[in-house]
Formats: C-alpha cells, structure tokens, sequence
C-alpha cells in the first residue's frame, strides 16, 4: 500500500516528477558520462569505406602463378642479428613468392596485364590472409579476362596528391622494343573493368612497367645479347591511349625484348640470364649510356652453349635469385655468390640443364639466410649458398665449365 500511495503522489506532484528525472539523469552522468565518442555530419552519404578502415601498415605478396594476399606487418615478428626467420607462405606445389611489397591499407595497387590494360585495387580490398595461406588467385578479384596474363604490379601511394601524381610516371616496354612513359595521374580514376594504359599494336605485348620519377637510367634487353642505357628524361610523356616511341632496335626478325629495368641506385648491379644456364653480374657504369632506339652494346656473348638470352635484373646482395626450368625444376640462388664480371662475356653456369632443356622464367626475390623445410618450392631442392646443378640435386655444377669468360668487348 505504501508503494501505491507513493507512485501516486508523483504522478499527482509535477514537481516531485522533475527532481526524480533530475536524480536518474545525475546518476547516470556520474556513471557512464565520457566524452563523445561518435562524430556528427550533415549527411551518412560523406562516409565511404575507406573511413571504416584503419590505415595499419600490410605486407602484400604475391606469388609466382598469381595469388596475392595481404597481412598485417605485426605478423611478421622482429628477430635478432642472426636468427632463422619464419616460414612466409605456404604456396602450392612448385609456386613461390615473387613479389613482396610493403603498404598501408589506404594505398593503391595497380595491375598492368600483357594486352596494355591496367587494373586497381584499394589494398584493404585484397583479401587478407595469414602468415601462412598461400592467398587468392588474382583473376578471381578483379576483372581480367583469363586469357591475359599480369605482367607489372605497381604500388602508388595516393591517387588523390596532385603534387605526387604530378611527379611520378609510369614507364612501360613491349617485347618488340617500343617504350612508353605517362604521367601517374592518368591512371589516378579507377574503373572497375580496367582501362587501357597502352596501345599495343599486333603481335606485340605488353612486358614490363614500373613506377619512375622521371630521372631513372633505363635498360632493356634483347634476346640476342644486346641491352641499351639511356636517362629516362629521354622518352617524353605521352597520353595513356598513345602507342609509344622506340626504346631499342631489334636485331632481326626473331629478335624480341626480354626485360627492361629501371635503376636508382647506384649499387645495383645488372643480372642477365640465358636459356642455357648461364649468367652473370655486371655494374651498371659497364653499359655507356646511348640514344633511345639505338641497337645497344652487347651484355652478354650468345653462343650455342649458352643459348640466347631470357632475363635481365636489377640486383644487390641483399637478393636472392629464383630460376625455374621449363621441366619444372626450380633452384634458388644467392646473388652475393655470383662476382661481378664484364660486359660482353660469356658467365658462368648457374645451373646444369639435362638434354633440351631450357630456363623458362627468372625471379629476383628477398635473399633469406636459413633455409626453412617445406617452402613450397620442390621436392628435395634446397637453398644453397653454391649455384646448385638441376641433375645432381643440390651438387655445384662442374667448375670446368663454371667459370668461362671472353676477353673481348664490344662497343
């Protein structure tokens, strides 16, 4: 009875009302009050996903037959000098990590396929994976056609800086010699079917392309042992939809591209492998710098023992080297065991091939100091700090064959 009495004189009190609102207010400001924790717009149509999205630094990879992932860097814990480092990726059957790059989610990843078109991605928009996945196929997240292959991933920053759009290029080669340079901001709206970043005339394709800031020394290679050095400053800015200009002349018919390069440092040395199994480090101030279009010096002796040549990179002896035979066999190499040599010489055999086989593809990657079991590359290969022979599993090829030189040069 004394509780119905009491509620009816507060709903006969108005006074009473107010100072109980008063007390349940006052109470609960002593108990849950803090600062605002939510921000007030004019309109929720401002909010994008990026907002949604902490900027944390990733590490994206992307491995050898296209899967791409991207991890948070705090998985990839720090170690003292000296350590054995952790297991990057668990890939697939003889796939490898080729590419590692470090961003932040709000960067931007672009995608230049070999037909010319170039593709985005936001970097929080690829799927994230552990340490260990080995990732999801690239053609399964944006809209490539399947019978296109990428050949060139690009970081960039930020598509929104005009100051950092306006300095910044992306240059580009094809395999018949022609080379292309367009300012960043061209590709700076991204269209979710892609758009064309270069006009790619018949029977030609695109190569390479990498992000420049205007002032890097460019070298290409051809297969038949020649390469040319010239100042990026040389190849003028063009519209995205332009064809280009020519960057090398090939020596005939057969003749084709096989890797260009872009060099800012000055430590980097040049990398060129043949077909055969051959191959060798030179320093970049060994190739003079020439015209854009000339027919280049010569960067290695072709002959029939070591066939023609398949790939050019830029090194140091931070970097290991990745080869995979056309058989399937793939070594790993470190690049601080191979000398620097002379341009217009023969090398040295990095690997002993059986009958016809050849090298089918070259990658450089982060050099690693212990070797980790089960790295996903084959069956019984190891990681060797000696140039490793295909045919006797992990014995050096023959010194009587490894150490072959010219002692003639050409200018």
């Amino acid at each position: 009875m004394k509780t119905i009495e009491y509620l009816k004189s507060i709903l006969a009190d108005e006074g009473l009302r107010m100072q109980i609102i008063k007390d349940e207010l006052a109470e609960m400001i002593e108990k849950y009050g803090d600062e605002r924790r939510t921000t007030i717009v004019h309109s929720a149509e401002d909010m994008s996903m990026e907002d949604f999205i902490e900027d944390e630094e990733v590490v994206i990879t992307i491995s050898h037959e296209g899967y791409i992932k991207r991890t948070p860097a705090t998985e990839y814990r720090t170690q003292g000098r000296g350590g054995k480092g952790s297991k990057g990726s668990d890939s697939r059957n003889e796939d490898f990590i080729e590419h590692l790059l470090i961003a932040s989610n709000h960067n931007y990843m672009l995608f230049f396929t070999e037909a010319g078109r170039c593709f985005w991605l936001r970097v929080y928009e690829i799927p994230e994976g552990s340490r260990l996945s080995k990732g999801r196929a690239l053609q399964n997240i944006i809209n490539i056609p399947k019978e296109e292959k990428v050949k060139a991933y690009i970081k960039v920053v930020n598509l929104k800086d005009q100051d950092y759009l306006e300095n910044n290029f992306i240059i580009m080669c094809t395999k018949k010699g022609t080379i292309k340079k367009t300012s960043l901001e061209a590709y700076s709206r991204p269209r979710v079917n892609g758009i064309n970043a270069i006009n790619i005339n018949e029977g030609d394709q695109l190569l390479e392309a990498s992000l420049t800031t205007g002032n890097s020394e460019i070298v290409m290679a051809l297969r038949s042992g020649r390469a040319i050095r010239f100042n990026e400053s040389t190849v003028r800015p063009m519209g995205r939809t332009a064809t280009g200009v020519r960057g090398v002349t090939l020596a005939h018919d057969q003749d084709e591209v096989v890797g260009m390069i872009a060099i800012n440092d000055a430590d980097a040395t040049v990398l060129v492998v043949s077909e055969k199994g051959y191959g060798k480090r030179t320093d970049i101030d060994d190739y003079r710098v020439t015209n854009r279009g000339g027919k280049g010096v010569k960067t290695i002796n072709v002959t029939e023992k070591t066939g023609a040549l398949v790939a050019i990179k830029n090194v140091t002896d931070a970097d290991d080297l990745i080869m995979i035979n056309k058989s399937g066999i793939v070594i790993r190499i470190v690049v601080s065991e191979l000398r620097v040599m002379g341009r217009a010489t023969q090398g040295v055999r990095l690997i002993t091939l059986k009958g016809n086989d050849e090298i089918a593809s070259v990658a450089k990657i982060e050099h690693e100091d212990e070797e980790v079991e089960d790295e996903g590359l084959i069956e019984g290969a190891e990681s060797s700090t000696e140039p490793t022979a295909a045919e006797n599993e992990g014995k050096p090829a023959d010194d009587n064959n490894t150490d072959t030189e010219e002692e003639t040069e050409e200018n």
